[in-house]
């Protein structure tokens, strides 16, 4: 009786939602249409392949909508009406990952990433090696710059330490990598933003919500790599060398380096840190990301002595966000055609009457949309706007959903058909056979994360 009501009721909710996507988007209908969920459920693998394919991701989730809707039942106008909707919905999150953008084209673009991530690994020493590079992998993403980025901005520091210890290349990459991904989802990166967009939450909430997963994430990367550091390729003499021949360019003094991401974390963290102690004049004061990331960059930049450089700075932050923001357009209409659909509906439904707790859809579905784009951000963005609705109507609250979600996406986020795979490859400079084994490893490092997440936040809060 529970189940049917639910999905009646979610139904209900279906053609309300369709209703109301029709206004916003400019097209008023008589009656109303509901798509039918083997419609929307047809478009979603639709777009799935078609990126499988090689098709652009923004294009694949369009077609992919628009084939589900007139599937579903919709025709020409109301088919245009669930994509504006859908696109509608997720101008929130472009505009604040466009703000992201000044701050991590600041980050990546200055070399202020690169002292922050040098300063770590020198100071932790080779005897630590593993440690410092996850660390140090770990804090740069955390601090705003993009995993790829991340691990790229590290790999010649780790070639190096490397060469000198007689560390494997495969060790090393889970380090590098088992860091990033821990460092991913306490980050300001499109992927939490995303998350955060997704269940209405400030990014905040959801960085602080990851730090505990992410702990788990790096001691087991730093495990990992050290049982198995003597075991593989080792760096030879001559990718030495050439690191050396690369790695003539002048970087800031660390002091200079901090100043944009400290200023960023502290203010994010001003209103958190007040509902824990109590201080309501700090908890009122809930300053967006859209403007904390944009004026830390600035200042950043002016406290680096670049002042010449932040519209350079500026417009490389923008070109780094743009591939994001179109699949999240994308993703936005693909999100309206489930919205619109009863499939939120038959997905509750199904969790309920296999016995199944409702607390796993949401780490199933990051898991699931991560795998099949090969992507942490895409796999978000598609999870929560496709399913929020659905997980939420189980009784699971926001941020629960939020960081179970985001933690999902790391877990096979790292597949051959995603750029991460191979930008991590050649930045390690690693054979095919060797990559892949390092993948392994990367997906046992998400999945600690998932099940401390899912444990911490399913069960425990």
């Amino acid at each position: 009786m529970k189940l049917t009501t639910r999905a009646n009721r979610e139904a209900g909710n279906s053609e309300n939602r369709i209703k109301e996507q029709k206004r916003q988007g400019g097209t008023i209908m008589a009656t109303a249409i509901e798509i039918s969920w083997i419609g929307a459920l047809i478009g979603l693998a639709l777009a799935i392949i078609l990126i499988l394919l090689k098709l652009a991701p923004t294009y694949s989730l369009i077609l992919g909508a628009i084939v589900g809707a007139f599937i579903g039942g919709a025709d020409f106008a109301e088919a245009v009406g669930i994509l504006i909707s859908g696109t509608q919905s997720v101008m929130g999150t472009v505009v604040r990952i466009i703000a992201a953008g000044v701050f991590a084209g600041v980050m990546m673009e200055s070399g202020a990433a690169e002292t922050i991530a040098k300063v770590i690994v020198d100071k932790l020493g080779g005897t630590k090696a593993m440690l410092s590079l996850a660390l140090a992998t770990m804090i740069i993403t955390a601090v705003g710059v993009f995993i790829p980025v991340a691990v790229l901005i590290v790999a010649p520091i780790a070639l190096s330490v490397g060469h000198k210890m007689g560390y494997s290349k495969v060790a090393m990459l889970v380090a590098l990598s088992g860091g990033g991904k821990a460092g991913n989802i306490i980050s300001p990166n499109p992927n939490t933003i995303a998350a955060a967009g997704g269940f209405k939450l400030d990014v905040n909430q959801v960085m602080i919500g990851g730090l505990v997963p992410a702990l788990f994430g790096v001691a087991v990367a730093v495990i990992l790599a050290s049982v198995m550091k003597y075991k593989g390729t080792k760096v030879t003499d001559a990718e030495v060398a050439e690191l050396e021949k690369a790695n003539a360019a002048q970087l800031p003094a660390l002091s200079k380096a901090l100043v944009a991401p400290l200023i960023a974390i502290v203010l994010l963290m001003i209103s958190p840190i007040g509902s824990m102690l109590g201080i309501d004049a700090l908890a009122s004061l809930k300053i967006d990301s859209l403007f904390i990331l944009p004026f830390a960059g600035i200042i950043g930049t002016l406290a680096l002595g670049k002042r010449t450089k932040i519209l350079d700075y500026c417009g490389a932050g923008l070109n780094r966000m743009t591939p994001t923001i179109l699949i999240i357009i994308g993703a936005g209409a693909i999100g309206g055609l489930i919205t619109a659909s009863t499939l939120p509906a038959q997905v509750v439904a199904l969790v309920e009457s296999s016995g199944i707790s409702g607390t796993f859809l949401a780490p199933i579905a990051g898991v699931l949309m991560a795998a099949a784009t090969a992507s942490t951000s895409t796999g978000v963005i598609l999870a929560t706007g496709s399913f929020s609705h659905a997980i939420l109507n189980t009784g699971v609250a926001p941020l629960s959903a939020a960081v179970m979600t985001h933690a999902g996406a790391t877990v096979i986020d790292h597949l051959p058909h995603g750029t991460y795979f191979h930008v991590t490859r050649g930045a390690m400079n690693m054979s095919m056979k060797d990559r892949m084994k390092v993948a392994l490893y990367e997906s046992m490092v998400g999945l600690t994360m998932t099940i401390v997440a899912v444990v911490l936040y399913g069960f425990m809060i």
